[in-house]
């Protein structure tokens, strides 16, 4: 597998320099600024090329391997007013970056947060911290800050009291930072909300279910899938994160079997799937291995990760937190042995996109990295660790091919 690295750009804590030192070959990223809806320009596109590549005062010899994400917009995703003009961006977007010569483009159709944690900075026992979700501090925020209406009837006795019990004893601080948290979208990027905000984005979906969620997300491949044929890219799909409903919004993308409906609708290579360890691996039945096994040729991006589930829980919501990536709920080394034996399954087939990009998702942080003012999730030692592990675990079964 390629060993890419999520990077978010010039303003990135991480140096781009930095990245070849730790064994990096490409790099993962995004035009996180420019909004949801709105066509990425090949200048915008060259010009994160030309930060990767930094031919001055020596070139990184890195490329820009993977997007994510290109966004797709609240208005794509419930069909809303202004859709055409937003199908018409995101395909011109397409086009461009396939002339700058980006294939493989990530994206995901999850409703209003694009992934959802209650902690940035859990303490772990090493000392180190990670990013959590709690189920409890979830529900807090749902009922008690957001005031969502029909929230009552989402959350058992026990967590609504749970909820309320931690209310009455957080101060105000501890509140505003929970709400920044939930609320603080894809580092980078320009999807900062109030709760305002958030309610009337949620009022957007107030008709839509999960039957027309995925109705949506079809028609939108439908769409987009024939441009990305017409220049031999591959789009993949990023799981729900966490894989489970929330704030009363469907989910469409959290187990195998949604993969496959979804690949199955629209079956052709370049509608593919990202497999991401750390999100599927949060629901107790997911098995990895399976995963690769049903999907494998339609596999376009690795994000290994791993989380660990802790705390208390709601039927299928769970908490969890961001584990080493040795050391979580989902066994990496079965992962990665199913991954290439994938790869040479297509070499041998003759592919020439045999080789499947990865980039250790996630990182806890530690050392340096508590310092260091790392955007959270993303530190530069904690991943490169990780980065470190899953290569000795690449090197060790590849022996084995």
């Amino acid at each position: 597998m390629k060993q890419t690295w999520r990077w978010f750009g010039p303003a990135d804590p991480v140096d781009i320099y930095d990245l070849p030192q730790i064994g990096v070959q490409g790099v993962v990223t995004s035009l996180d600024h420019i909004p949801p809806g709105a066509p990425w320009s090949k200048s915008d596109i060259r010009q994160r090329q030309a930060d990767i590549s930094k031919p001055t005062p020596h070139p990184t010899g890195l490329n820009w391997d993977v997007v994510e994400n290109l966004p797709v917009s609240d208005v794509i995703k419930t069909k809303a007013t202004g859709y055409a003009a937003h199908i018409a961006a995101y395909k011109e977007s397409l086009h461009n970056l396939a002339g700058c010569g980006i294939q493989t483009v990530c994206y995901n159709f999850m409703p209003v947060l694009d992934w959802t944690r209650t902690s940035f900075a859990a303490r772990m026992p090493h000392g180190g911290t990670a990013m959590a979700f709690d189920i409890v501090d979830f529900a807090l925020f749902d009922l008690h800050l957001l005031a969502r209406p029909a929230a009552e009837d989402d959350y058992s006795a026990t967590i609504k009291q749970a909820a309320e019990a931690r209310f009455n004893t957080r101060d105000d601080s501890a509140k505003t930072r929970l709400i920044n948290t939930i609320l603080a979208g894809v580092p980078g990027a320009n999807n900062r909300w109030t709760l305002s905000d958030v309610s009337d984005l949620l009022a957007l979906y107030s008709d839509i279910n999960t039957a027309q969620l995925r109705t949506n997300l079809i028609d939108f491949l439908s769409e987009v899938v024939p441009v990305a044929e017409e220049h031999g890219m591959r789009l993949c799909c990023q799981p729900d994160d966490p894989p489970f409903p929330l704030m009363g919004l469907p989910r469409v993308l959290s187990s195998t079997a949604d993969y496959e409906t979804i690949l199955s609708a629209i079956d052709t290579p370049a509608n593919g799937a990202a497999l991401c360890t750390g999100s599927l691996g949060v629901a107790p039945g997911f098995d990895v291995a399976d995963f690769v096994s049903r999907l494998g040729p339609r596999i376009q991006f690795a994000q290994l990760s791993n989380t660990r589930r802790k705390g208390a829980s709601d039927g299928p919501r769970v908490s969890f937190h961001e584990s080493m990536h040795l050391d979580g709920d989902t066994d990496m080394v079965i992962a990665i042995r199913a991954l290439l034996k994938e790869e040479a399954r297509r070499k041998a087939e003759g592919r020439s996109d045999w080789e499947i990009p990865m980039r250790p998702d996630h990182g806890q942080h530690i050392l340096y990295d508590l310092h260091s003012g790392s955007l959270p999730g993303y530190p530069l030692i904690g991943r490169a660790k990780g980065l470190a592990e899953l290569r000795g675990v690449m090197a060790a079964l590849s022996a084995d091919l």
